[in-house]
């Protein structure tokens, strides 16, 4: 009788750490689309809010309110500098500057717009994409282009942040 309550208290003790343990996801999407008649690339970044936050106060040591009223224009000149620092592209071969365009908030996704002027024709793309994984090893990318009729998709991680397209 001793034995079955103790087996019985380590089996609730065990489904309820296993089964009913919240677990984050910590995943960030990335869509690359080409615009030839524009000449331009067009990018949307998805990346949790909270996530986004604590990443940039760890980086920066100051409390943030991205995504609340509270938010601040120095906190978006910091995203726009941390993501310049994590997110890049290089058309082929040469490193082209990205324009922030706006965002907003959809539910608890920070969705950015971004933009890469003066894009005539891709024969290359390599793409770094370390967003967040400096402050979270488990944080994971996916990052989906669309070039020329033809899609790829790549997820990026903390020990693979960078890949090249040709075309």
């Amino acid at each position: 009788m001793k034995n079955t309550i103790v087996y019985l208290f380590f089996g609730i003790v065990f489904l309820s750490l296993t089964s009913f343990g919240y677990h984050k996801f910590y995943m960030g999407i990335y869509q690359v689309n080409y615009a030839p008649d524009k000449k331009m690339l067009q990018i949307t970044s998805r990346i949790f809010v909270d996530d986004l936050n604590n990443a940039l106060e760890k980086k920066y040591t100051k409390k943030l309110n991205l995504g609340t009223d509270k938010e601040s224009s120095e906190e978006l000149v910091l995203l726009k500098k941390y993501m310049s620092e994590k997110f890049s592209l290089k058309v082929n071969g040469e490193l082209k500057p990205i324009q922030f365009l706006s965002k907003e908030l959809d539910g608890d996704v920070m969705v950015c717009y971004w933009n890469i002027r003066e894009v005539s024709k891709i024969k290359s793309i390599e793409v770094y994409n370390a967003v967040l994984v400096d402050w979270n090893s488990e944080q994971q990318n996916i990052t989906h282009f669309s070039v020329n009729k033809i899609k790829n998709s790549f997820l990026f991680t903390n020990s693979s942040t960078r890949e090249v397209l040709k075309y």
